[in-house]
């Protein structure tokens, strides 16, 4: 059903510059989380991640900075590529 009027809207729906319906995502970037890259398994920041994956807000901004400290050791560090190759048009 059409307003009569272009500018008013019968139902009105928030301003949106990209329009989820119309935007396609690559099934290699559905999950960008650490556990779900290839080779995380032993890899320096697993230790980390185990423990700051379940904290937020101001709780995060601390714990990350206790790991920031000489004190943490977090594994092996891995000189593996992890980046995701595109077709070029």
């Amino acid at each position: 059903m059409k307003s009569p009027h272009p500018h008013l809207r019968l139902f009105p729906e928030p301003n949106r510059r990209v329009r989820d319906e119309e935007i396609e995502l690559d099934p290699r970037l559905t999950n960008n989380s650490f556990d779900a890259k290839m080779g995380a398994n032993g890899d320096w920041g697993q230790k980390a991640n185990n423990v700051l994956k379940f904290t937020k807000g101001k709780s995060f901004r601390h714990e990350k900075t206790k790991k920031k400290r000489g004190s943490y050791r977090g594994g092996a560090i891995s000189t593996s590529v992890n980046s995701i190759k595109f077709d070029s048009d």
